[in-house]
């Protein structure tokens, strides 16, 4: 079986999605946006999620996180929850 370890960032909308995005682009540090911005307790931990495996998270997640590119920030990814940029830090 897969196991992932990812990083995110959760936000309301798709615009600040893409602002955070372009920031991070443009050599932000993730950890530090996300404990500044995240709406997800994990933003107090840079947004680590830890590890997990396929069907631990909702599918929109999964599906980005056992396909991407490892170390490559991918988003606006839309939830339930609202909008996350995702980097999938391992995979195994």
């Amino acid at each position: 079986m897969s196991v992932a370890t990812a990083r995110h960032l959760l936000v309301d909308s798709e615009e600040q999605c893409l602002a955070l995005k372009a920031e991070i682009e443009a050599g932000a540090d993730f950890a530090a946006l996300a404990r500044e911005h995240s709406s997800c307790p994990s933003g107090r931990n840079g947004g680590d999620l830890g590890e997990f495996g396929p069907g631990m998270m909702v599918p929109e997640f999964d599906e980005v996180v056992f396909s991407a590119e490892i170390g490559q920030v991918q988003g606006p990814v839309k939830t339930q929850f609202g909008y996350h940029l995702l980097e999938v830090t391992s995979r195994s």
